[in-house]
This record gives structure tokens, sequence and C-alpha cells, in this order.
């Protein structure tokens, strides 16, 4: 099965791009939903505790994402020490969860599927991908799109800085997916590279 990875910038249009490739038959690798299965694990949310106390749990018992949000998207010093704490503490069984669903899938039949994953290059979630597709968008229409979700720029400025630089994510891709004009031209491309890469 060929996994196709996702990369871009915040709000560059990766979910759209995800979308077009899911509804033209990739299955999805939902690297969120791993991340909030991961939390949910009795061994993970007692580490969590440990590391954070109870400020980061609702009142349901499980960790409260934006809570952990506040935490580990605090400014330097505290915030890149705490978000490196949390990567290292989840992403082991991120990547064993998202292996997981590939292996089933394939054993599905499912002829390729799409890892859409914001920190897939940091976590070295590329080493599942057969390809990689990069999003491009220009900054100001990615920040005008983010505003219009209900961030600030400053959410969206700490967001970026913690990924890997445009620049370098684009020189990793195979396949380059100029999501600046309309979703319907986006699409269009997405069903060309879809078509030369499946058949």
């Amino acid at each position: 099965m060929l996994v196709i990875g996702i990369l871009g910038g915040v709000a560059s249009g990766k979910s759209l791009v995800s979308g077009e490739l899911a509804w033209l038959g990739a299955g999805v690798l939902d690297a969120d939903r791993a991340g909030h299965e991961a939390l949910r694990m009795p061994a993970i949310a007692a580490a969590a505790r440990r590391r954070w106390g109870e400020a980061i749990f609702g009142a349901d018992g499980q960790i409260d994402r934006k809570r952990l949000a506040q935490v580990v998207f605090a400014p330097p010093p505290e915030g890149p020490r705490e978000r490196k704490c949390l990567e290292e503490l989840t992403h082991p069984e991120i990547g064993r969860l998202l292996e997981q669903e590939a292996r089933r899938m394939s054993q599905a039949g499912t002829v390729a599927a799409i890892l859409d994953a914001p920190l897939l290059l940091e976590a070295h979630w590329d080493k599942f991908c057969g390809k990689l597709m990069f999003v491009d968008a220009p900054r100001e229409l990615r920040l005008r799109r983010a505003l219009a979700r209900g961030w600030s720029e400053k959410e969206f400025a700490v967001r970026e800085s913690v990924q890997e630089d445009l620049e370098s994510k684009r020189g990793r891709a195979d396949l380059v997916v100029d999501n600046s004009g309309s979703p319907e031209q986006t699409r269009e491309q997405v069903q060309r590279l879809w078509h030369s890469l499946v058949g």
C-alpha cells in the first residue's frame, strides 16, 4: 500500500487536500485521532499527571487538550521544554497506532492511504510514507485562514515556529499542490496527482 504523507504550513489547506484524496479512495491515517487515543491511555495519563498535575485534566478525568496546549505552547523556555517532554511521551505510541492502522488497511486491500500529521517529519513518521506531498500557500493567505478559524496571530506564529521550516518541507516533498487559488483548482491538481500515482 502506498502511504502519502501530507506536508505544509499551518492553515495551508492540508485538510482540503486530505479530504479530496480520501474522496478519491485513499484510506486516512489520522495522527490527530491517534494522538487523542494516546492521551487517553492510562500509562500516558499517569505520566502526564506526574509532570503537569491536575490542572491539565478536565471534569471527566481525561486530559483536556486545550489546557495541555496552554502548557506546551507557552513562551520559551518553558513551552519548548514541556512540548519536547509531551512528544517523547506520546510520539512512540502514536507511531505504533499509525503503523497498526496502516497494516490493517493494507490487509484489507486499500491501494493508498494518506498521513496528515503536523509534526510528520519531526516525529520521523515519514518512514511510513512512500511519497510526500507538500501543500503550498503564501503566508498572508494562511494567516487569514487561521484568523478566520478563530486563532490569534500570536497562536499562528507559535504553532508555525514549532514545525520544521517550509523550505525544508518543500525540499523533502515528491509532489507539490498549489493551494493559493480556489478549492476547485486545488481539487483538480489533487485528482491529476492521484491518477498519476495509482492509475
